[in-house]
């Protein structure tokens, strides 16, 4: 990714997974799932607590301070497939 995209609106799924919407309108999915074992994001492992995800300051973030860089979330996430 060559610019640098904000995150404009995410949905936490099941299994772990965020669908976001980026600002350029492109909407594609995280995996949260590689991350679940390293802090920060240990915590999230908590259902409640990975469903408080929201948007601020263009990145997605959690109660106690988590959050994860736009262009992580953006460079290692997938398009939304038309089925999803």
């Amino acid at each position: 990714m060559n610019e640098l995209l904000d995150v404009v609106r995410v949905e936490p799924n099941e299994n772990f997974f965020l669908k976001l919407e980026f600002e350029n309108g492109e909407v594609r999915v995280f995996d949260m799932n590689p991350l679940l074992m390293k802090k920060p994001f240990d915590s999230l492992q908590e259902k409640k607590i990975f469903e408080c995800a929201t948007v601020n300051h263009g990145t997605v973030v959690w109660p106690g301070d988590i959050d994860i860089a736009p262009e992580t979330l953006y460079d290692f996430s997938r398009p939304l497939k038309p089925s999803e």
